[in-house]
């Protein structure tokens, strides 16, 4: 779970993921200004603390990277912002593990969810408008680019050059365009959603420059498929999260096997 800021989310998230079936929960704090560390702090969780602000994308990558230390073979991604419904772990992990996908994408445009759960109008016609052309230049068929819910088989993550992306709210579609050139099966789910005061969100400023990045991303996941120019990120020789060393500040353990 990448947090920042998430005082009022962090903990009924955790409460209702399927801990039944969770081997490990593993949290990144962002140099939050509030009382998330604090929060994760009482849960039972690994807990691993920027002591500076990384981004969203470089959040993603601490955690990534924490997880791949693991021996576990699939790897969740929720945001802690309740957002999406973490009860969908179990339903994820069984779409992987049945050996049909390698990424698994909990959609928030499947089905009708979306606009009942309080998206507003301007985000999801903006989110059509952008995954429709995502789709278009990268030769697929997703319902949904983004959304904060994914789940990955551990080889995905291991073998993506994770470390060239960008730190920014733009690593998500990135890190899809590089699932796409480089041919891994891809699977969605519906997903209810609900947006409220606390739920995160990105400024309208920020939000151009994600569209806009969206957009750039996309045109080159199209040149890399059509073989006219690879970018570092899209190429097999760019960074793996293995290869890049990481220091972190903080840290709290979880002893897994006294429990």
């Amino acid at each position: 779970m990448p947090a920042y800021n998430a005082e009022k989310t962090l903990a009924k998230t955790y409460e209702q993921l399927p801990h039944g079936i969770v081997d490990r929960v593993i949290i990144g704090d962002d140099c939050s200004h509030d009382d998330t560390v604090a929060i994760a702090k009482n849960l039972r969780a690994e807990l691993f603390v920027h002591e500076k602000n990384l981004g969203y994308g470089g959040n993603q990558k601490t955690c990534y990277r924490e997880a791949l230390k693991c021996k576990e073979d699939i790897i969740i991604m929720v945001h802690p912002d309740y957002q999406y419904s973490p009860r969908l772990v179990t339903a994820m992990a069984a779409m992987i593990a049945s050996g049909e996908y390698d990424v698994v994408l909990a959609s928030r445009i499947l089905g009708k969810g979306a606009v009942r759960g309080g998206m507003p109008l301007y985000k999801y016609y903006s989110n059509r408008v952008l995954t429709l052309i995502e789709n278009l230049l990268l030769n697929n068929k997703i319902s949904e680019y983004h959304t904060g819910y994914r789940a990955y088989h551990r080889r995905v993550l291991e073998q993506l050059p994770l470390e060239e992306n960008s730190d920014d709210f733009v690593f998500d579609n990135q890190m899809l365009a590089q699932i796409i050139v480089w041919k891994y099966r891809i699977g969605e789910i519906s997903c209810p959603t609900r947006y409220f005061p606390e739920a995160s969100s990105i400024n309208f400023r920020r939000s151009c420059k994600y569209g806009l990045g969206v957009l750039w991303t996309a045109f080159q996941g199209f040149l890399a498929l059509n073989g006219l120019r690879t970018a570092r990120f899209l190429s097999k020789e760019g960074r793996t999260l293995s290869s890049s060393k990481h220091t972190l500040v903080k840290t709290q353990e979880v002893d897994y096997a006294s429990s």
